[in-house]
């Protein structure tokens, strides 16, 4: 059955009010031979024109649950000198399979009239702006792409990471977040386990790589 064909037989959701999101079939992203998991160090530039050129903007809640597709989120890291910005995410966070995780991951889902030009850093300083207080300057390094089907909500979304270094310490949560604090490597390792999949992975690569 086609995704329209779902989207017009689900009685179970408002398709009015749900929103569409940024999403790309699999089979587009990758094939299973050149599939990897966790953080690669891949072209950026010729995944964004892949999701140029491939993109669609489908309901969340039917994304959710279709691993045929990835959503595509800007995931960014801040990093002020050695510390790194940790978050806790709220019991009423709006993914539930991720609640009060800890993430280093700012950033979210991209919809269309997000999508002002094709450049990803664009669409994370949106994303960044949108989930935390912060007005000073900063630069952004592209790191990699995670990709982690070890879990449903890894095998529905792909992560573009992105460290961003700033240049004060003046960082605050807003709303969508239950706290958040820099830290250094050794603070951090001890939420490691409370942390999200996705954020397990940043702080190992980034230690191991030692950025």
């Amino acid at each position: 059955m086609s995704i329209q064909k779902d989207i017009n037989k689900t009685n179970n959701i408002n398709i009015i009010k749900d929103e569409s999101i940024l999403v790309v079939k699999r089979q587009e992203l990758f094939s299973e031979a050149d599939c990897w998991q966790g953080i690669s160090q891949v072209d950026f530039a010729n995944y964004l024109n892949i999701i140029k050129n491939k993109k669609e903007f489908l309901p969340r809640s039917l994304m959710e649950q279709d691993f045929s597709y990835k959503q595509i989120i800007p995931y960014l890291v801040f990093v002020h000198e050695d510390k790194l910005f940790l978050m806790q995410r709220q019991n009423k966070a709006s993914e539930s399979r991720l609640k009060n995780k800890y993430t280093f991951g700012i950033g979210g889902h991209i919809r269309h009239e997000d999508m002002s030009t094709d450049s990803i850093i664009d669409w994370s300083k949106r994303e960044f702006h949108e989930e935390v207080e912060y007005k000073e300057g900063f630069y952004i390094t592209p790191i990699g792409i995670i990709n982690d089907d070890s879990n449903d909500v890894g095998k529905v979304h792909l992560g573009f990471v992105l460290l961003l270094r700033g240049d004060s310490a003046d960082i605050k949560i807003k709303s969508e977040l239950k706290n958040g604090r820099l830290l250094s490597f050794d603070e951090c390792q001890e939420y490691y386990d409370d942390m999200e999949s996705w954020s397990q992975m940043v702080f190992d690569f980034l230690k191991k790589n030692k950025i």
